[in-house]
């Protein structure tokens, strides 16, 4: 490393425990950390690399001892690198947060192999479906004008206006593999949708009459227009399996047609999730699992926060295999995954990345960790040992 770049290094790090980092530093940060091994030579006007990594423990430790992080202890080297060495957890600076790997360190790792990657980071993308049966093609930069509809390619808007129940027309707005998109229904309602998710709505509702939605599949987070704006207009949503619902609340539900669980999980307010044979009422930081063998519905305790942060940019996963991860990333990169071992299906993961991250960069850390191989061939992952 050269003495502009090793400075570089050192003011970020300076900064970091200062707690004076910006999101953009701690991701230049990271990024000194993918491009430069070790740091060979300390400057003697500088703290020894024991203090700042003492220090650097110890900031560490104060930000991770409330939700999903509270039981991890200590940190050990950032790909065997000296400026972390602290054993049971490796700690890596991501955009968005930490990644922790409950693993042993590793010593072995072999280069993977790349023909061709053609796998993009998810973007802002969806196909709307007007009442006539009309497609429309929605994504960044690109603007649509309808009358009451808006969309600048980012998010879409619907205005509101008188209706009659003659007058309801239903739209569908489909977000592919690789996409997300965020809508305004005509109630105020605001409602972000997950890659490979259909919503099907109508246009405007009838005041005073119970406002209802369909989740066709896929994964949606609602923030609903309360029922005390509506003339106490109640409002559902609809599925399958399910129906929840809610006087005016924030909550999430995830029934993907390739997963044989629907999750509904509660951030704040009350709903009532239901289907023809049971029922039950959550509370914030409480969800509910209905299996496709069984119309129970069963109620656990979450971290509402952390299983809705891809509303938020981020992915948070908390003990989740490398299989249901893999899932998750598959859908927002729009990738194939083969896993050539099963065997390593179940290695379980803690941490948080950045939907904004590049699938190489998140693969490399994998194997840096845990030694699992990777190789990339256009849009398909192999993953061995």
């Amino acid at each position: 490393m050269d003495a502009k770049n090793k400075n570089k290094l050192l003011n970020l790090i300076s900064k970091f425990l200062e707690e004076k980092a910006s999101t953009k530093e701690i991701k230049n940060l990271y990024n000194f950390f993918l491009s430069h091994q070790k740091i060979t030579k300390w400057p003697e006007n500088f703290e020894s690399k024991e203090i700042i990594e003492d220090k650097i423990y110890d900031k560490i430790q104060s930000s991770v001892k409330i939700g999903p992080y509270k039981s991890i202890k200590k940190v050990i080297p950032l790909y065997q690198r000296n400026i972390f060495k602290y054993a049971a957890a490796i700690l890596i600076f991501v955009s968005a947060g930490y990644f922790f790997l409950t693993k042993e360190e590793t010593t072995q790792n072999t280069a993977p192999i790349i023909v061709n990657n053609n796998i993009k980071t998810g973007t802002d993308k969806a196909t709307l479906t007007l009442g006539d049966g009309t497609n429309v093609t929605l994504e960044k930069g690109k603007d649509y004008i309808a009358e009451h509809i808006e969309s600048n390619g980012e998010e879409i808007i619907y205005a509101n206006s008188n209706n009659s129940k003659s007058d309801i027309v239903y739209n569908y707005l489909t977000i592919p593999r690789g996409g997300q998109y965020f809508v305004k229904l005509s109630d105020g309602t605001q409602i972000w949708l997950n890659s490979e998710s259909q919503l099907k709505y109508p246009e405007n509702f009838i005041q005073g009459q119970i406002r209802e939605v369909e989740l066709v599949y896929g994964e949606a987070y609602f923030d609903v227009s309360p029922s005390t704006d509506h003339d106490g207009a109640k409002f559902k949503v609809i599925h399958r399996k399910q129906e929840v619902e809610v006087l005016g609340t924030e909550f999430n539900i995830k029934a993907y047609n390739d997963e044989t669980e629907v999750f509904t999980t509660l951030v704040e307010g009350v709903v009532k999730v239901g289907n023809s044979s049971d029922s039950k009422i959550l509370e914030p930081d409480q969800q509910t699992i209905i299996a496709d063998a069984s119309n129970i519905i069963y109620v656990h305790a979450v971290n509402a926060k952390g299983e809705t942060s891809w509303r938020r940019g981020v992915f948070d996963f908390n003990d989740k295999s490398l299989k249901e991860i893999l899932k998750v990333l598959s859908r927002w990169y729009d990738m194939d995954v083969i896993i050539v071992d099963k065997d390593i299906e179940s290695e379980l993961f803690t941490g948080t990345f950045g939907k904004e991250q590049n699938i190489e960069d998140i693969l490399f850390l994998i194997n840096k960790l845990t030694n699992i191989q990777y190789e990339i061939n256009n849009k398909t992952i192999f993953l061995r040992k």
